[in-house]
């Protein structure tokens, strides 16, 4: 008999509705119960991609014992951390603080305050590898309940007195200026692995925002280190096993320093920032690779995330069946010798091997291996290859492919939009600007209510129940001003100012740091409050970065003094953490490059004005913002009092409330945004 679970929109959630746990959503009623029955709440916190949180569901929430045990003294309550990042992120604060780590399934033993007082993440059914039993420990916390509760309340209650003074000491006396981005180059100079790409050891993420930040650097100020530096690390991902070598995208992280062995879920936060930083990386360098990278992975967006309603859904999983019924991590992707001789025929299979390093002892589990493009292949047939690829693809599309969470998360919606919409402008692909156009359509229809407040996820074209944090704000946002640049509809600057307004009334705290919840938001134990940018962009990043385009959009003096208060955290964290706050050290190259402001007038048919509007699209000053449309149009506040010069077409380019005289030639619009 399906739990209650049963009737949520998340894809997560559902996965656990037949479970023999009784599984409650998180809910004032599910906490009001266990005061009821004067028991302990268990929090179990995953997401649908997460393997181990597979593991644990099945090897314990599907174990018909230990769900009977947990019914008995516990309340149990599920979240989908992507559904609620500040549930999570108040948790996970608890956990790292009292283990020194975390992750998922992120397991919390709760008072029916919901107050922390034990803590852990997978727990495996028999005690091994020095974790206990989830049975040894659900008996513990029950035992502790019952018999030492003084001991319980007392633990609780520090913990949360200790969260609460947690305070978040930013050195907010002003923005970040030349000498702390200049520390924050030297930094991530110092972590760079210089041999793989990269920074750090193992495992090994995409530093997407780092490299938004380097190409930023280098375009204010020249310096070749960091262009280098985004390069290397480009190309090695993109010739490493993390990126689909075959259909596109990229997965979440590489266990091994070399980028070859993957985590094979794929999610959209990354690819929507990866497609990005390889679009813009194309601009600056006109790297065929980098080109062909951007296009594959808005391809694949489109293709294989791309919901029916017109949105992105939000991961694929790493495992699927492996063809003899077992559910096995990286299946779907990866090859063997003898495979490839199956679909390829001897010769080809040869050819293929020696491209792809597929080998017969193999680069993962059991003798295969994960597709990459090693440096030593060789000088590559293209038509032979383009055949190989077909073939295979056509091959791998036959395999059980891994299931697919399909709700939409707005802050997710709006990088893709982003991402989309300047890579289809850059590569001429109207294709993809029509699916961005369609993601931001759906957001103000499913999202966005009357007063501009946000839903955070959707599902089959029903709005979830759970407010927008400010992630979902300031991306949402981000989408809309990329969009509103590439398609010179003013609609999209207007809708990204509603959302702004909001962080300015909702978001913003003293001083000009920023909450990641509303002020009028659920109350947890603490208010969640993290500048760190880590798999996305935080909110706090995020919403300096928008603020800072709306501003130079509208003049607006308010939303440029929320931005340079916001970006008080990076001037204390970027010198000693950039890896780590790379989205916040980006926008802060576009505050000291101005940014600045451009307006291309013209008629829309001219192709004076397509050449001028191309050239500013193209135009690399960190942050640049673009208008264009009709002398004197209505659509944006930089067109106002723009005439034609001459007759024609023509670009204004100001910045720091200096304009320079107007352009009709492209080529010195394209040299007034550079350096």
């Amino acid at each position: 008999m399906p739990n209650r679970l049963a009737h949520e929109t998340s894809p997560y959630l559902l996965q656990h509705a037949d479970n023999p746990v009784d599984w409650w959503p998180w809910s004032a009623e599910a906490f009001d119960e266990a005061r009821r029955r004067d028991v302990p709440v268990l929090l179990s916190v995953g997401y649908s991609s997460c393997h181990w949180c597979h593991v644990m569901a099945h090897e314990s929430f599907e174990d018909d014992t230990t769900a009977a045990y947990v019914n008995e003294h516990f309340v149990a309550v599920k979240v989908d951390r992507e559904e609620r990042p500040d549930v999570d992120a108040v948790y996970m604060e608890a956990v790292q603080a009292a283990t020194g780590q975390g992750g998922w399934p992120m397991t919390v033993f709760l008072t029916p305050d919901a107050e922390p007082f034990y803590f852990g993440t997978y727990f495996p059914p028999e005690a091994k590898h020095g974790m206990p039993s989830f049975g040894d420990v659900l008996d513990g916390v029950a035992r502790a309940w019952t018999e030492r509760r003084h001991e319980v309340g007392e633990v609780a209650g520090k913990i949360v007195t200790d969260l609460a003074a947690r305070s978040l000491a930013y050195g907010g006396d002003g923005v970040p200026g030349e000498e702390e981005l200049a520390q924050a180059l030297l930094g991530l100079t110092r972590e760079y692995d210089a041999t793989r790409g990269g920074f750090g050891g193992a495992p090994k993420f995409p530093p997407s925002m780092a490299l938004e930040f380097l190409l930023r650097h280098h375009a204010r100020t020249g310096a070749e280190g960091a262009l280098q530096m985004a390069a290397d690390t480009c190309e090695a991902m993109a010739r490493g096993g993390i990126y689909d070598q075959l259909g596109g995208g990229f997965a979440r992280y590489a266990v091994d320093r070399d980028w070859v062995v993957p985590h094979f879920e794929k999610m959209l936060y990354d690819n929507a920032l990866l497609c990005r930083v390889y679009a813009r990386l194309w601009r600056t360098t006109g790297s065929d690779l980098a080109r062909r990278v951007a296009l594959e992975t808005a391809d694949f967006m489109v293709r294989e995330l791309r919901t029916s309603e017109g949105g992105f859904a939000s991961a694929l999983d790493a495992d699927s069946d492996d063809g003899t019924g077992r559910h096995v991590e990286g299946a779907y992707y990866v090859w063997t010798p003898a495979r490839l001789a199956e679909v390829l025929g001897e010769e080809d299979a040869r050819y293929a091997a020696r491209h792809y390093g597929v080998t017969e002892e193999g680069t993962f589990e059991e003798g295969a291996s994960v597709l990459q493009l090693p440096q030593d292949a060789g000088v590559a047939d293209a038509e032979r290859i383009a055949s190989i690829k077909a073939r295979l693809l056509a091959a791998r599309d036959l395999r059980e492919r891994p299931g697919r969470d399909d709700k939409v998360v707005a802050a997710w919606n709006g990088l893709a939009i982003a991402a989309l919409a300047e890579t289809g402008a850059f590569f001429d692909r109207p294709d993809l600007v029509e699916r961005a156009t369609e993601a931001a359509d759906l957001l103000v229809r499913l999202h966005m209510d009357a007063g501009a407040r946000l839903t955070r996820t959707s599902r089959d074209g029903r709005a979830g129940a759970n407010a927008g944090v400010l992630e979902d704000y300031a991306d949402v946002a981000e989408g809309f001003l990329a969009l509103a640049g590439v398609t010179g509809e003013g609609v999209w600057l207007e809708f990204a100012g509603f959302l702004l307004d909001i962080v300015l009334d909702q978001f913003v705290a003293e001083g000009g740091a920023l909450y990641d919840t509303a002020h009028d938001a659920e109350a947890l134990i603490r208010r969640p409050q993290d500048p760190t940018d880590n798999a996305t962009p935080s909110g706090w990043s995020a919403a300096a970065g928008a603020l800072l385009s709306y501003a130079a959009h509208t003049g607006s003096t308010a939303h440029r003094e929320a931005a340079e208060g916001a970006l008080g955290v990076v001037k204390a964290l970027g010198p000693r953490a950039p890896r780590f706050i790379g989205w916040g050290l980006a926008t802060a190259e576009a505050l000291l490059d101005g940014p600045r402001e451009v307006a291309v007038v013209g008629e829309p048919d001219d192709a004076a004005t397509s050449e001028l509007r191309r050239a500013a699209l193209l135009g690399t000053a960190p942050g640049a913002v673009l208008a264009f449309g009709a002398p004197d149009g209505e659509e944006f506040p930089l067109l106002r009092d723009r005439p034609l010069v001459d007759g024609g077409a023509a670009a204004y380019v100001c910045r720091r409330f200096t304009c320079d005289a107007p352009t009709t030639d492209p080529a010195e619009l394209a040299r007034k945004l550079s350096r």
